[in-house]
């Protein structure tokens, strides 16, 4: 696991130079190889797109946009996990940091070494959770529902359910991803293979029918809600 850790790609967003260069430094003497970094927020967010990291460590005080915000856009299309690195050490700040979906939470200043090991512990329990749901997650259950990833069934009530393919890749992806919210961005990425601009009826139309083929009231959903002004998620209690 400790390759697979290194090898993973880590995303420094910091308008502080000198910073940048020193995080750089200390990951590449912990064994660090693919580093990436960005001077402000919308360059941090572009690569973040582009590059897709296992890790972004991000600051939240920049000139253009601030790392409260940057976390907010890369959550609309990312569960890439997140550490704030900061000045500010109020409670207000670090709760609403991981009430956006950060990760951690490290004040400056800071020992660069620590933040390191904090990156390699958060990467060790990432590679070990997918591992865990590839295991596990052949099969999942919600209600009176189970969908059967080996064999490609979705059973309600042990009946058989027929759905289109891409209904059936569309509730794959959410089961995949249950309890988190799901931008109409990602979706169409992972589903459609295409940009959202148009597809939001498409998107639209295909969780009303996985509601009237799976859930008991299709207009009161329990399972696949939407998340009004963010997305959709299929709930797993």
């Amino acid at each position: 696991m400790y390759d697979q850790v290194l090898d993973r790609k880590i995303l420094l967003i910091d308008d502080e130079i000198e910073l940048l260069k020193l995080m750089e430094t200390v990951l590449i003497k912990e064994g660090f190889r693919r580093i990436f970094k960005a001077k402000n927020g919308m360059d941090g967010i572009k690569l973040c797109k582009t590059e897709k990291p296992d890790m972004v460590v991000l600051d939240i005080m920049m000139p253009d946009i601030d790392g409260f915000d940057v976390c907010k856009k890369i959550r609309e299309f990312s569960f890439v996990p997140v550490i704030f690195l900061s000045a500010k050490c109020e409670d207000v700040d670090k709760i609403l940091a991981l009430g956006l979906g950060a990760d951690d939470y490290v004040t400056k200043p800071f020992s660069p070494k620590e933040v390191a090991f904090r990156i390699k512990a958060h990467l060790r329990r990432s590679i070990y959770i997918k591992k865990e749901l590839t295991i596990k997650k052949d099969q999942i259950f919600f209600g009176n529902v189970a969908i059967d990833f080996q064999g490609g069934d979705v059973l309600k009530d042990d009946k058989n359910i027929v759905l289109t393919p891409k209904e059936y890749h569309l509730l794959s992806y959410m089961a995949q991803n249950s309890n988190q919210i799901l931008s109409k961005q990602m979706i169409c990425d992972e589903v459609w293979g295409s940009s959202y601009e148009g597809y939001d009826n498409t998107i639209m139309v295909h969780i009303r029918k996985l509601r009237e083929k799976l859930e008991e009231d299709p207009s009161d959903p329990k399972y696949i809600i939407t998340v009004k002004g963010l997305g959709y998620k299929l709930i797993i209690p």
